[in-house]
C-alpha cells in the first residue's frame, strides 16, 4: 500500500529507542515527517509502505536518539589547550578571564560553529551553552540546524561583551524576543555562579527566570575552593546559600555539584533541581568526583556535560559516557556503580529532562521530534556484538556517527556535513588561533 505521508525511512540492523521500556527493535526502521517522528516499526515494513520518502538504508547501522550535552562553553573550542594543568581559579583567573576580555563576536561565532561540527560528527544532536555573545552562540546553532539551549552568563563585574550588569539584562531580553518563537533555540538565563554573582543578581536573574518560565543555569559547588569561598562569605555552602535565598527550584540545572553532602543532595531532590555531570573537566582540573550514583538514589534528574573544549578539551559525548560510567566504578569501588543503561540514560532521556524537554527529545517515539543519529556497527572495535548498549558506553567512539537528523533534518550524511563548510571553518579557526596568541602577548 502506498502512503506518502513521510520524507524520510532511516533502517538499520538495530533500532535502539530509549523509551520508557527501552526497547530495541532488530531490523527495525523510523518513518519520519517534515520534523517529527511519525511511525517506527520494522525496517522493511517502513521501506515499503513510505516508497517515495528518502531512504537510508543502513544494514550494519545502529539508529538511536542524538546525544544531548547538557553544559558547554562551545565558543571555548578557540582556546583549547591553551593552558592545562592547571587548578580550576588559576586556571580562571590567570588564563582564561584575562583572554575572554579580548574576545569579539565573530571570534565566539566561529569558535561556536567549530564546537557544533565536532559535535555533529561525534553524535551530539542538542547542547546547553551558557557563555559571553550568546546572540552569536544562537546565530552559529541557528545557522547550523542545531537544537539549543543558549543563555549570556552574567555576573558582577564589568562583562567583555555588554560592559555594565544593566546592559545585561536588556541584552539578555533581547535575546528572548528574538528567539521566543524558535523551532530549535531556548533562551536561558545563566548566572554565573554563587562567587561572581551577588545574591541581590541571584534574586534578580531567579525572578527573570520565573517569568520567562526559562532555565536558571549556574556553576555549583564546582570544587572545595568555591565551597570554601562561599562559606566565607555568607556562612554556607554553595547549594544551602541557594536555598536560604529562595532559588532551589525545578527550574535550576546546576552544572558539576561535585562538593555537595548527602543532606545537600536530599534537598535539591525535593525541589527538583536537574544536575548535568561534567566528568572529564572536573577530573582535569581535579575538582573531584560528583557523587552521582547518590543523586541518582536520590531521585534527581542527571544529564552529562561536557563543560568546554579549554577545560575537557573535546565536546564529544561518547567519550564522555564511558568516563562516566568508570570513574564511578573506582569511586564506589563497586563495578556495578553507573552501568552502562544508566549512562546511556544520562546522555539521552535524562539530559532532556535536566533540560525540561523529555516531552520533545531524548527518545525515539512517534510524536516525538525527529533527533536521531545512526553509528556503523561493522568495525573492528564493534564486533561482535552481544549487547548494543554496552557497546554504545564502553566501545563506540565518536567517529562511529555516519548519519545525524535534527528536527527531521539530514545535518550530516556519511560523514558529511550538510549545513556547514566544515573546510572553511576549519581554516577560519586556524586564522583565529593566530590572533589569539598576538592577544596572549600583548
Amino acid at each position: 500500500m502506498e502512503n506518502h505521508n513521510a520524507n524520510l525511512v532511516i533502517t538499520g540492523k538495530y533500532l535502539l529507542t530509549q523509551d520508557i521500556n527501552q526497547s530495541i527493535i532488530e531490523n527495525g526502521g523510523i518513518a519520519i515527517l517534515n520534523d517529527q517522528i511519525i511511525e517506527i516499526n520494522d525496517g522493511q515494513t517502513l521501506l515499503d509502505k513510505y516508497p517515495e520518502a528518502e531512504q537510508i538504508v543502513e544494514e550494519h547501522g545502529l539508529i538511536m536518539p542524538g546525544l544531548i550535552n547538557t553544559h558547554t562553553h562551545a565558543a571555548m573550542a578557540c582556546f583549547r589547550g591553551i593552558a592545562d594543568d592547571l587548578p580550576l581559579m588559576q586556571w580562571l583567573q590567570e588564563y582564561i578571564f584575562p583572554v575572554e576580555a579580548k574576545l569579539t563576536p565573530e571570534i565566539v561565532y566561529h569558535s561556536t560553529l567549530l564546537s557544533i561540527c565536532e559535535m555533529i560528527k561525534s553524535g551530539t544532536t542538542s547542547f546547553c551553552d551558557m557563555y559571553l555573545f550568546a546572540a552569536d552562540v544562537a546565530r552559529a546553532a541557528d545557522v547550523a540546524g542545531m537544537r539549543a539551549w543558549i543563555g549570556e552568563v552574567l555576573y558582577d563585574f564589568p562583562s567583555p561583551n555588554y560592559g555594565e550588569l544593566e546592559n545585561g539584562f536588556r541584552y539578555t531580553e533581547d535575546l528572548f524576543t528574538k528567539y521566543s518563537d524558535h523551532s530549535l533555540i531556548n533562551i536561558t538565563i545563566d548566572p554565573h555562579s554563587v562567587y561572581t554573582c551577588s545574591p541581590e543578581l541571584l534574586k534578580k536573574l531567579s525572578d527573570i527566570a520565573t517569568e520567562k518560565e526559562a532555565l536558571y543555569v549556574i556553576h555549583l559547588s564546582e570544587n572545595q575552593d568555591e565551597v570554601n569561598t562561599c562559606i566565607e562569605r555568607y556562612g554556607c555552602s554553595p547549594v544551602m546559600h541557594l536555598e536560604n535565598l529562595g532559588l532551589l527550584n525545578e527550574r535550576v540545572v546546576a552544572d558539576h555539584c561535585v562538593m555537595v553532602t548527602d543532606d545537600e543532595i536530599k534537598l535539591m531532590a525535593e525541589r527538583g533541581v536537574k544536575i548535568s555531570h561534567c566528568p572529564e573537566s572536573n577530573m582535569k582540573l581535579a575538582s573531584g568526583i560528583a557523587p552521582v550514583e547518590k543523586m541518582l538514589k536520590a531521585g534527581i534528574t542527571v544529564g552529562i556535560g561536557t563543560d568546554g573544549s579549554a577545560s575537557n578539551n573535546d565536546v564529544d559525548m561518547f567519550g564522555e559516557m564511558n568516563t562516566v560510567a568508570k570513574i564511578h566504578k573506582v569511586a564506589c569501588m563497586d563495578p556495578t556503580a553507573m552501568n552502562a543503561r544508566a549512562t546511556l540514560n544520562a546522555a539521552t532521556i535524562g539530559g532532556a529532562a535536566a533540560l525540561s524537554a523529555e516531552h520533545k527529545i531524548g527518545s525515539l517515539e512517534t510524536g516525538k521530534k525527529a533527533d536521531l543519529i545512526v553509528l556503523d556497527l561493522n568495525q573492528p572495535h564493534l564486533t561482535p556484538i552481544y549487547n548494543p548498549i554496552s557497546h554504545l558506553v564502553y566501545a563506540v567512539r565518536g567517529s562511529d556517527v555516519m548519519h545525524s537528523v535534527i528536527n527531521g533534518r539530514i545535518v550530516m550524511q556519511n560523514r558529511h556535513l550538510t549545513t556547514l563548510n566544515e573546510t572553511k571553518i576549519l581554516a577560519k579557526m586556524a586564522e583565529i588561533g593566530e590572533e589569539i596568541k598576538k592577544m596572549r602577548q600583548e
